[in-house]
């Protein structure tokens, strides 16, 4: 029996996959996590699973969700998937612009907390990137929160493309102890992902164009696969795939080590946090 933790759960994928998992393999041990209370718990009690609740524009209730999580026994599984486009720029209380913080740091900062449990369990860390890496994103190490020439969907094509950056720098860090990473595009799917975005990519995932692209179901099959995969075997640690789940199309940069380490590094200065390796 595995123990598996889906972000983002109360809706879209998240939702999806959760369904699916339970329906394949009923007898793990799913633990969900949505921001809406009402939501999160309803998709709960349909797959007999336990839920919590956590605002990502918030990183207090990320550490208090964090607390609550490392009380598990073990985690096979953490799939970072909460994310979403949004307006902008806002700056949080904590002083991120949001679509960085919901999408990058948040997560960052949940797995970096729940580290020792993750290595102990020797875990896969499963993130939900975008395409939009590669179609969207203009990326300056020195402004990856986008304050600067901000754009909905520039600031969420930066963030997914720090999801990957992400992915790659704990793989250096920690396969050699366990630990398998991997990010992925889930697909263009029906939803209500985006929905308070007036960008491109808002648009589109509200707009009847999503329902002729989308493939009913992908999103959340492919999250679904990436957290049932055997790493080594279905997917390599440390890469990023596409929809179809093959190595994806990244930029020049989304390669450069370096910057990722930088990214990584920076965000630990950011948030005050520390880690076992560098």
């Amino acid at each position: 029996m595995k123990t598996i933790v889906i972000t983002g759960a109360s809706d879209g994928i998240g939702a999806s996959a959760t369904k699916i998992l339970h329906e394949a393999c009923p007898e793990d041990r799913l633990v969900l996590v949505g921001r809406d209370p009402g939501k999160t718990e309803n998709v709960a009690k349909q797959v007999g699973a336990e839920w919590h609740t956590a605002d990502f524009a918030d990183l207090a209730q990320v550490r208090r969700l964090a607390g609550e999580l490392a009380a598990l026994d073990r985690i096979d599984v953490l799939a970072n998937n909460a994310g979403g486009v949004f307006p902008g720029p806002v700056t949080t209380i904590d002083g991120f612009e949001r679509s960085w913080q919901v999408n990058v740091v948040a997560p960052y900062l949940l797995t970096n907390l729940l580290l020792p449990v993750l290595l102990d369990s020797k875990a896969s860390v499963v993130a939900t990137s975008s395409v939009a890496s590669a179609l969207f994103s203009r990326f300056d190490v020195d402004d990856p929160n986008t304050f600067e020439d901000f754009t909905a969907d520039r600031a969420y094509g930066n963030a997914k493309l720090g999801n990957i950056f992400v992915t790659k720098e704990l793989h250096r860090r920690f396969q050699g102890d366990g630990l398998n990473t991997v990010a992925f595009h889930p697909g263009v799917i029906a939803t209500n992902f985006g929905q308070e975005d007036a960008g491109l990519l808002g648009k589109m995932y509200q707009s009847p164009i999503a329902n002729f692209f989308a493939r009913p179901g992908v999103g959340g099959d492919n999250l679904a696969y990436f957290i049932t995969g055997v790493p080594g075997i279905h997917w390599e640690s440390g890469r990023y795939y596409d929809d179809r789940r093959r190595p994806g199309r990244q930029k020049a940069i989304a390669k450069d080590l370096d910057v990722a380490r930088r990214v990584f590094s920076d965000l630990g200065e950011q948030l005050g946090v520390e880690w076992s390796k560098d």
